[in-house]
């Protein structure tokens, strides 16, 4: 059989392609990691499992923050006084609730007695402006918001444009002991803010009172989580109880190796996707602890992992970068740490960020993982390609292979035709925890979910081992002379720099070229005298065909989403 009857015979249907990827996946699958993912009390709503480890474990701390502990037992307590204050408030089940707080103790109550009282769970970015809060609450139809004293007077503002029927206030004081572990961030030393003609979420829970009766099922819709992006207006994610289960069990399980023993450090902000899955869902699926931070300090962290023995951890490349080049982060004792992950959004995992983290703490950065909002993140794992670095001698971004019962296709965008093995196309992938639609919004339902599958708009390639190779935004290609350039293999490329800490890749019009890629780039602080765009260029030259290397601009701070993500609708600015 010739390779093109071999290429013709596999790609003539969706169930040979799939059968053959499958193939791929079978041989490359990790002797140390399990087929399938554990659900340590079986396939159960997120509240049963808090009941369960509450019942277990009750005295064991399910949440740490700046020397305040939650137990479990006081966890389930909480979620169940909030819950029924919900239903006290005229809450049915359905009913979106919103929650604006930062990350805090108290957002894991408001978490699961939400999710108790069998409303629907809308975590609301608090650095949003009046716009953006205005637009979710009123697209949420929330009758009830969770609101931060600091963050009231926006709350205040957009209600008389809005839904709401009842705010509760609560504040970072609130949560804190009388001698917290510091120092704090200074958010957390603001004294509490009393707000008449709101209620006080700590009054409220110091109420005993049993959980609401309700008929809270896996498959009843549970949050709405918002796409971020940089561009447009987000669209809630309609995600079920089931969706979170799996998620949690495949991130304890597939992912990383998380325990009742562990201890997890989480310092992303919880009302996103990623940092839901890692603080609020993943420990209380596996009974382990959260080191809660409220925000990312390099010395907080290196301190809290040494204090606290933290073994887990998830977070971007430029934090790992920040800690190892901070001399009062390093002094401190980070051996503890066994599983690390890293997501590449601006700095790249290269091999000189890899060995310099093993040189401090012993564990091996990792890739984390491919996945969306829409996928309820971790639908890819990596574990088993570190040794000799061949992860990251692979294709960038690598995003390792699915995880079980998940399937990623690549089509030709545009159509549904199958794309050879090692051939980049639209990047596809149907997975148990995936959205059931967006909320009120049919006509982008029925574009991105077609015969169960999501349609993501990323660019991307499965190799000849089965690897998920993550390439792109096919919105932000560029053409070049006719070429097609994407931003995201350039970006790869300069993370590969040891001097290079984040970039973000754009078009510039030119008449000659169609578009020049134009590269904005930040340094470490100790190599800005001595790393110039020549340099830089040179190093790209040596890795990119000529017509894909960028023009270079070294700057001091890249525009940032709250999620970590290059704001290049802002770089565009500087053109």
């Amino acid at each position: 059989m010739t390779t093109e009857t071999a290429v013709a015979d596999y790609t003539r249907d969706e169930a040979s392609y799939l059968a053959h990827v499958r193939k791929l996946v079978d041989k490359a699958w990790p002797a140390d990691v399990p087929r399938q993912p554990r659900f340590p009390f079986g396939e159960k709503p997120l509240t049963a499992y808090l009941h369960a480890w509450a019942e277990k474990q009750p005295v064991k701390a399910a949440i740490k923050f700046y020397g305040a502990e939650t137990s479990y037992r006081d966890l389930d307590r909480l979620s169940d006084n909030f819950a029924a204050l919900l239903v006290k408030l005229g809450a049915r089940k359905g009913d979106r609730i919103a929650v604006f707080l930062p990350n805090c103790p108290q957002f894991y109550v408001c978490f699961y007695g939400i999710l108790k009282a069998g409303c629907v769970h809308v975590p609301v970015n608090p650095m949003f402006t009046e716009h953006e809060l205005r637009y979710e609450l009123n697209d949420s139809g929330a009758r009830i918001a969770v609101v931060q004293d600091q963050l009231f007077p926006l709350i205040e503002t957009v209600r008389p444009q809005c839904t709401l029927d009842h705010v509760i206030t609560t504040s970072y004081r609130d949560a804190l002991s009388s001698d917290p572990e510091g120092p704090l961030p200074a958010a957390l030393a603001v004294p509490k803010i009393e707000i008449p003609g709101t209620i006080d979420l700590m009054t409220a829970l110091a109420e005993d009172a049993s959980p609401p009766q309700i008929d809270v099922g896996l498959d009843d819709i549970a949050a709405l989580n918002y796409t971020g992006g940089t561009t447009g207006m987000p669209k809630g994610c309609v995600h079920t109880q089931r969706d979170m289960l799996f998620t949690g069990a495949v991130m304890g399980s597939i992912s990383a190796h998380v325990g009742n023993t562990d201890v997890v450090i989480n310092f992303w902000p919880i009302f996103w996707i990623a940092g839901e899955d890692v603080g609020i869902i993943l420990p209380v699926i596996t009974g382990a602890t959260c080191v809660l931070l409220a925000r990312w300090d390099p010395v907080a962290y290196a301190r809290a992992v040494e204090r606290h023995k933290v073994t887990v951890s998830m977070m971007v490349v430029d934090n790992a970068v920040e800690i190892m080049s901070n001399p009062e982060a390093t002094k401190h004792d980070m051996r503890s740490l066994r599983e690390v992950l890293v997501a590449s959004f601006v700095k790249k995992l290269n091999p000189a960020f890899r060995q310099g983290w093993r040189d401090l703490t012993g564990a091996t950065l990792r890739e984390a993982a491919w996945g969306m909002t829409e996928t309820h993140s971790f639908d890819s794992f990596t574990q088993g390609w570190q040794d000799d670095d061949q992860d990251l001698k692979a294709q960038q971004i690598f995003a390792g292979i699915p995880v079980p019962s998940t399937d990623f296709k690549i089509l030709e965008f545009g159509s549904d035709k199958l794309m050879p093995i090692g051939t980049e196309g639209e990047l596809c992938v149907r997975t148990p925890s995936l959205l059931k639609g967006y909320w009120n919004k049919p006509d982008a339902t029925a574009e991105g979910l077609v015969n169960g599958w999501l349609r993501t708009g990323d660019l991307g390639m499965i190799s000849e081992r089965g690897t998920v190779h993550f390439l792109g935004r096919r919105k932000e290609m560029l053409k070049v002379k006719g070429m097609s350039v994407f931003p995201a293999e350039i970006e790869a490329v300069l993370g590969q720099h040891p001097a290079v800490t984040g970039s973000g890749v754009i078009g510039r019009e030119d008449d000659a070229r169609g578009q020049v890629p134009v590269a904005f780039i930040t340094l470490l602080p100790e190599k800005r005298a001595s790393v110039t765009a020549e340099i830089l260029g040179a190093f790209c030259k040596e890795r990119l065909a000529g017509y894909k290397l960028p023009e270079i601009r070294i700057v001091d701070a890249l525009p940032m989403t709250a999620t970590g993500k290059v704001k290049k609708e802002e770089l565009s600015q500087f053109l």
